[in-house]
């Protein structure tokens, strides 16, 4: 067993098929597929459930990738370590949109002055789409709904996002689940941890909603909900940095459902260098930034 070999199964494992991950390490499949199965006669099991062209994990395949991602990073943290006080190398992180877009750029911006060697990676999406992605490896940390609790997670809560309900303007007032039952509302898709908080409004107060729409966007909920098509909830602080929050009308979810967490999280005993410099400049935010959560 060696790290090529150890390299070689984390990505067969997360892409799921030999070819694709053969393109993300330029490697030629066939050497994949032999040392691939060389690690498995090393380790006396199988490591993949072979179903024609994909592959699947088995069971003991699914433990070996954890302690394969733990060697790995600390190897990277090693040659990081003895190159230099500087943290380097790829740092993929996750966000939700409106945290993306409104509350880590100043963030992003300092840690890329502060430490250029490291190759920031952002991608944004659904809380489900990012927590899968931090729990697989593809994501070193990322910006969800929280709090979380997971077995296999750790992390700090960063923000406190007030959340408010859009109508078209001139709506008459909101303040309950059902001045608005049957209402059309648009959404992220199911994995949305806000959608999910959206729907549970809706129930507590014995209403439904009526058609979900599935969104791409804020801007795309915004434009549809200022066209008297239906109902939205998003945060306040991205409403406010919207074009056009000035054609809708909004109110402030019931005091149950009025705030949200953002949490940053990590796989429980990996913080990289390059993840603790980045909690430690996450945490000089302004206490402004920081909403209520001081």
């Amino acid at each position: 067993m060696d790290l090529v070999q150890l390299e070689m199964f984390k990505a067969v494992a997360e892409h799921g098929s030999i070819s694709a991950a053969a393109q993300q390490i330029h490697r030629v499949p066939s050497n994949l597929t032999t040392r691939i199965k060389q690690l498995e006669q090393d380790l006396g099991v199988d490591l993949f459930i072979r179903e024609k062209s994909r592959l699947r994990l088995s069971p003991a395949g699914w433990n070996f990738l954890e302690y394969t991602r733990r060697i790995l990073d600390l190897v990277q943290e090693a040659r990081c370590s003895v190159a230099g006080d500087d943290p380097q190398g790829t740092f993929a992180l996750g966000s939700l949109e409106s945290t993306a877009a409104v509350r880590i750029p100043a963030l992003l911006a300092a840690y890329n002055q502060r430490y250029p060697k490291v190759d920031l990676d952002l991608s944004t999406g659904p809380s489900g789409t990012m927590l899968e992605g931090v729990l697989s490896g593809r994501l070193v940390a990322a910006f969800v709904d929280g709090p979380v609790l997971h077995p296999s997670l750790e992390g700090m809560p960063v923000f406190e996002e007030e959340m408010m309900l859009i109508a078209p303007l001139n709506h008459a007032p909101v303040r309950r689940a059902r001045d608005v039952n049957g209402a059309s509302i648009y959404a992220f898709r199911a994995n949305c941890s806000y959608r999910h908080h959206f729907e549970r409004w809706f129930v507590q107060d014995q209403s439904v909603p009526g058609k979900i729409h599935e969104m791409e966007s804020y801007h795309g909920m915004l434009a549809c909900v200022s066209a008297g098509a239906g109902l939205a909830m998003l945060p306040r602080s991205m409403l406010d940095n919207m074009p056009g929050c000035s054609t809708v009308s909004a109110w402030p979810m019931a005091e149950k459902f009025r705030y949200l967490q953002t949490w940053l999280v990590w796989r429980r005993g990996t913080v990289s260098r390059s993840l603790g410099m980045f909690i430690e400049l996450l945490e000089t935010l302004e206490p402004a930034n920081r909403s209520r959560l001081d």
